[in-house]
């Protein structure tokens, strides 16, 4: 059983209450006026771990860069755009990381329309992402030395992400258990080392919500702990090497 603290409520569980909370008693009120939504946010933003690295879980990014992003863009061809949503972003590695895999390896998109969209539930972690900024020991975990030096730039302590890499990504808060935001249909979703975090209860709802935003050639891919065929039927099981992936069923 976890017993909270009110100190720990206002001091811990969820930041843009506490601004719009002047102190203590009014917070408490917040959360007693707004009864459950407030306090399940609060719960999930404080419980999020953020655990996060550049090209994380390496053999995912050589699936992508091998498989999944060329047939993508073969199907994309014609129309000359790709969508890619990093459905739990985080500080921004994974789709910083995604826009060098496309950099290194897809020269053929230089002039195509591309956008990564991250989106997260924490306020902070986005405004993070938003900067492209990184401490040295972030930079370390995951990024090889080469990649470093080519796609960032020293900046005192930190390390600046390229701006042309920044450009093709854009991040914004979105709850993954409540309805999304204004979105694009997309042809790639990374929802990775997320689902496992959640309510039982909500996680049907986070795969409608996501198949509801993919195009029917679309690709999911969850974490290599994580499995849709536990939760949902909305989804074709694809084996993917050492990986698997997710294709949209059209007859669900």
């Amino acid at each position: 059983m976890i017993v909270l603290r009110k100190t720990d409520l206002l001091g811990e569980l969820m930041p843009a209450q506490r601004e719009r909370a002047p102190g203590l008693d009014a917070y408490v009120g917040t959360l007693r006026i707004d009864g459950a939504v407030h306090l399940h946010r609060s719960m999930a933003e404080a419980t999020s771990l953020h655990e996060t690295s550049f090209f994380r879980e390496r053999e995912t990014f050589d699936l992508l860069r091998d498989t999944i992003l060329p047939r993508l863009i073969a199907n994309n061809a014609a129309q000359r755009r790709l969508r890619i949503w990093s459905a739990a972003a985080s500080t921004g590695q994974e789709a910083y990381s995604v826009a060098m895999l496309l950099r290194e390896h897809f020269a053929e998109l230089a002039d195509w329309d591309v956008r990564i969209i991250g989106t997260d539930l924490s306020r902070e972690a986005i405004e993070y992402a938003r900067r492209g900024c990184y401490r040295r020991l972030e930079v370390n975990r995951g990024l090889p030395a080469r990649m470093l030096v080519k796609h960032l730039a020293r900046e005192g302590d930190e390390w600046q992400i390229d701006p042309g890499l920044r450009s093709m990504c854009e991040f914004t808060q979105a709850d993954l258990c409540a309805p999304v935001p204004e979105l694009p249909r997309f042809d790639l979703v990374l929802l990775r080392n997320v689902l496992l975090q959640l309510p039982q209860r909500e996680v049907g709802g986070v795969f409608t919500r996501v198949y509801g935003q993919m195009n029917p050639n679309g690709v999911l891919i969850l974490g290599s702990a994580e499995q849709a065929e536990d939760w949902t039927g909305l989804f074709h099981t694809q084996p993917g090497g050492r990986c698997w992936y997710y294709r949209p069923r059209t007859d669900a």
